[in-house]
């Protein structure tokens, strides 16, 4: 089995609002290996991009903090380590690939200047060495003319060669662990393939591991290893993806996978999960899904399960009263 690059224990993160502190994110904790692309999926406002911002120490400075818990990468708990710190790690040891790069990217600033500074930051190399390394990144993703992207403005790129561009600079440095945070938002789907197909073959090459944060169960199907399913901040199911697809057990993760439209299926209306993921200031009791699932009990409501292994299914845990240590899925 490949060694494990990252390991988050016990991850929790809270963010300030007027009337004191909401959490965002509670008692996560997951790994990654080696060559692995692991899932991390759900709804919007379940907790996905906090997870990944807090393990980057990109909330110093927000309203957000983390409270508690560990990430370790190369011997070291990123969670404890300083701003100049964890400057020296982003770029050379880990790298995010955010959400749209057209507001990630500085408008004011050529592409040449932002892929060159983390390559000048973690790399001994002058000014010409350091363009010669950003246009051979460049290329590796699939930019043909990889001088004029240099002198180029980012409103001058398209979304897609935007999003090459963000690649391009997560991989300057060869980091062993990428975090993509929906790398294929706006992108249309031929797009979508062709930046999908390039984090596998980058993956292969220099076999790292990913973290592919996406609410989208088809790239996650295509992709993914395994797959941490969140809700309201916490994992509620974890399993290698054939076996997730093949038989959810939690009732969220049912739900998603049922939502998702099948080809021939002759169904005009697709299952929906009832009700929305819960305000951060107004959690309910016991179980968060427990208003939204017809499987609730009066134990659902009252006290919030843990997250344990699945009965004869060591690679799978869950976070149910009804279903947790039980063989089998939340049938829809």
């Amino acid at each position: 089995m490949a060694e494990k690059l990252l390991e988050v224990r016990n991850l929790r993160t809270e963010f300030k609002r007027e009337k004191g502190f909401v959490t965002a994110v509670s008692d996560v904790s997951f790994s990654i290996r080696k060559g692995e692309v692991l899932g991390l999926v759900g709804e919007s406002g379940c907790g996905k991009t906090v997870t990944a911002l807090s393990i980057m120490g990109l909330l110093m400075g927000t309203s957000g903090r983390v409270t508690q818990g560990e990430a370790w990468l190369h011997g070291r708990d990123l969670l404890k380590l300083s701003r100049k710190e964890m400057r020296s790690v982003r770029g050379r040891d880990v790298s995010m690939i955010f959400q749209n790069p057209m507001s990630s990217l500085n408008p004011c600033m050529r592409v040449e200047r932002q892929l060159t500074e983390a390559i000048l930051l973690h790399n001994k190399c002058g000014r010409e060495g350091a363009r010669a390394r950003a246009r051979q990144v460049l290329e590796a993703v699939g930019i043909p003319d990889a001088d004029r992207t240099l002198k180029s403005y980012p409103h001058q790129l398209s979304g897609g060669m935007s999003q090459r561009v963000m690649i391009a600079m997560a991989l300057s440095c060869e980091p062993d662990l990428m975090i993509a945070d929906e790398p294929t938002t706006a992108l249309d789907v031929t797009i979508q393939a062709q930046i999908m197909e390039l984090m596998l073959e980058i993956k292969e090459q220099r076999n790292s591991g990913i973290l592919l944060i996406t609410h989208d169960l088809g790239v996650v199907a295509e992709m993914c290893t395994r797959v941490v399913v969140m809700y309201a901040g916490r994992i509620v199911e974890e399993a290698p993806v054939t076996e997730l697809f093949a038989d959810p057990v939690h009732p969220y993760t049912a739900g998603l996978i049922a939502s998702v439209p099948k080809i021939g299926s002759g169904v005009r209306v697709l299952p929906s999960i009832p009700g929305s993921v819960p305000d951060l200031s107004v959690m309910p009791e016991g179980c968060k899904f427990a208003p939204r699932c017809r499987y609730a009990t009066e134990k659902c409501r009252q006290s919030e399960p843990e997250l344990t292994a699945v009965l004869g299914s060591p690679t799978r845990k869950i976070r149910c009263h009804v279903f947790g240590g039980e063989k089998g899925g939340a049938r829809s």
